[in-house]
């Protein structure tokens, strides 16, 4: 038993003095490659092997002869270990280069294509991790650029509608001053008309900015999507009567949500108004609030007559600017003052911002806005 323990402890010391030479191989080489770092780990498995069974030979005393066969196997063996352990670290070592190299297209394209052969189960996990990264980015790319373009358009836009009314505003103002008016006050009324255009706008352009800005403030309370149908269509009917459009409205008075009721009636009001404005005389526009097929949500829509949306307009519709086909001069008359594009992107902000979604889809003769909101609780 003694004997035992003798051979444990000389294998036990000079396996660990192997292993703590390679431990300080490894701290001291630790910024060097991964081959360098993965022909250590091997070198040290070998070296205590034969380091601990060389000890236990040296101790027991074996004959010159005897110690020389075992000393000559453990170092064959040793030989062929290395090698071999050498080996399958190249073929670790290749497929971290390979997915170094497919790394590198996250900062030439965005794109991410993995290498073709498999890996380690970890290089495997680093791959898939890499490729939901590289889905992320360019989604994220993609939104930075539509941004980017919709903002273009925006001051495109922006800058053609007030070039229009400034310079009505100014050549009104100069006929004023120089008595050139037959009409004084129809002048005046045009003026007060494109001042309050202008205001709207300037308006808009607040309310979308504190949007985005996450700085909008809302007061929820306990609100009948009836009363907020009923509020709405009461909002536009002179509207409506003006163009000639007939107003139709279907509410559930057992519907309720939690919202802010200003920022609502916003929302419905801005719905109402395109619709009444693009839909023919003789049209109708049908306002309805229903409880979702989940019971959980409340579904206001708003659809109108306009005859549809191009397909390929429809993802665009609720872009900050879009008009869609439709001429970007404002109209003129006494009629409300129309909006810079920035009505839709209110809606949908507005409705974001209470934990909702806007949606839009084409119907027979015209399109469907809808707008899915929590429903209250009971």
């Amino acid at each position: 038993m003694t004997d035992t323990l003798l051979i444990a402890l000389f294998a036990f010391l000079g396996a660990a003095a192997a292993g703590l030479a390679g431990a300080l191989a490894l701290r001291l080489l630790r910024h060097r490659s991964l081959t360098l770092s993965l022909t250590v780990v091997a070198a040290v498995a070998v070296t205590a092997m034969l380091a601990g069974t060389l000890a236990v030979a040296w101790a027991m005393f074996l004959s010159p002869h005897d110690l020389w066969v075992v000393t000559t196997v453990c170092a064959m063996a040793a030989v062929v270990s290395l090698a071999t352990a050498l080996l399958l670290g190249r073929w670790v070592v290749a497929r971290s280069n390979a997915l170094t190299l497919a790394a590198r297209s996250f900062g030439e394209d965005g794109g991410f294509v993995p290498p073709e052969a498999p890996g380690t189960a970890e290089i495997d996990a680093l791959v898939r991790e890499l490729a939901a990264t590289s889905e992320k980015l360019e989604a994220s790319r993609e939104r930075e650029r539509a941004l980017e373009s919709s903002r273009r358009e925006l001051v495109a836009w922006i800058s053609h509608d007030l070039r229009t009314p400034l310079a009505g505003l100014r050549a009104m103002a100069e006929a004023l001053e120089d008595g050139m008016a037959a009409d004084p006050n129809r002048f005046f009324r045009q003026i007060r008309t494109e001042v309050d255009r202008l205001n709207a706008m300037v308006g808009d352009l607040f309310e979308l900015s504190r949007i985005h800005a996450g700085a909008l403030p809302l007061s929820p309370v306990r609100v009948s999507a009836a009363e907020l149908v009923g509020e709405a269509l009461d909002g536009v009917s002179p509207l409506a009567r003006e163009h000639g459009v007939r107003l139709v409205g279907e509410r559930d008075d057992a519907v309720a949500v939690e919202v802010d009721a200003q920022a609502m009636s916003r929302v419905l009001g801005n719905l109402m108004i395109n619709a009444i404005r693009r839909t023919p005389a003789d049209g109708t526009v049908a306002v309805s609030a229903r409880r979702g097929s989940d019971d959980t949500s409340v579904v206001l829509s708003v659809t109108d007559g306009c005859g549809g949306i191009p397909e390929e307009d429809l993802p665009r519709v609720f872009d900050t600017g879009w008009r869609g086909t439709h001429a970007r001069t404002p109209p003129a008359g006494d009629g409300p003052p129309a909006g810079a594009g920035l009505g839709l992107a209110i809606v949908q902000g507005l409705v974001e911002a209470h934990a909702g979604r806007a949606a839009v889809r084409n119907v027979r003769g015209g399109c469907r806005f809808e707008v899915t909101l929590p429903a209250a609780p009971p």
